[in-house]
Parts: structure tokens; C-alpha cells; sequence
């Protein structure tokens, strides 16, 4: 029973270790590509660089998986500060609230409406006769 639990606690640790030099070396590469080709920014260009090592099997997905789904499991400590601006501008919140949902509302809707009707026109041009 012992020896189980070893051998989960040491697959874990290595597929930490793995994940972490999967997305540290994709994310150096990408700062290595912002620097020489500034136009995108060094994690985005890193975001690219994984995902095309993951597409070409250069990394095995089985071992960072586990870690990528605890990262977006603990996503959430990530917005605590957004959640801290909002409870320091409450006053203006309270001011402007109704205008804040009313707008952002009334965009989203704009976007989505947008975005179906310029997909019909595209979709429908597209389809097969």
C-alpha cells in the first residue's frame, strides 16, 4: 500500500517537474521571439510555441495535462486583484452601476448580433449545392 502511494507521489512530482519545463521553456522561447519580432507579446508568442510542441508531439500531453487541469482549476486566484479594484472604486460603482450592465449588455449584444449575421452571410455562401 505504501509503495502505491510512493509511486503516484513520484509520477505526480515528475509530471509537475515535466509541465513546468514544458511551459517555462515554451514561455523563454517566446520571450526570445518578442524580442527579435516585437509584434506579439512574448506569452502569446509562447502560447503558440506550446501549442504547436504539443501539436507535433514534441512534449507528451499525457504528462502535462494533469497539471494544465489543475492550473485551470485554481484559475480563480488569478482575478482576486480585478475583485480588489472593484471593491476600491465601489463609490463609483454605485454611481455608475446601472450605466456599467447597461452597456456592457447592449455591446455584448451588438457583438453577438454581429458576429451571427457576418457567419449566415459566410456559412450560406459557402454551403455545397
Amino acid at each position: 500500500m505504501v509503495e502505491v502511494s510512493v509511486s503516484t507521489f513520484k509520477k505526480k512530482t515528475f509530471n509537475a517537474l515535466y509541465s513546468s519545463f514544458a511551459i517555462f521553456s515554451c514561455l523563454a522561447l517566446g520571450k526570445l521571439c518578442s524580442y527579435f519580432a516585437p509584434i506579439l507579446p512574448a506569452s502569446l508568442y509562447g502560447l503558440i510555441i506550446f501549442t504547436v510542441t504539443l501539436h507535433f508531439r514534441l512534449f507528451n500531453a499525457e504528462h502535462i495535462k494533469s497539471t494544465v487541469v489543475w492550473c485551470i482549476k485554481h484559475m480563480g486566484v488569478c482575478f482576486v486583484p480585478a475583485g480588489v479594484g472593484i471593491i476600491n472604486h465601489f463609490d463609483l460603482i454605485k454611481q455608475f452601476g446601472i450605466a456599467i450592465v447597461a452597456i456592457t449588455f447592449v455591446t455584448t449584444f451588438v457583438l453577438l448580433t454581429l458576429v451571427g449575421l457576418h457567419y449566415q452571410r459566410y456559412a450560406i455562401d459557402e454551403e455545397p449545392n
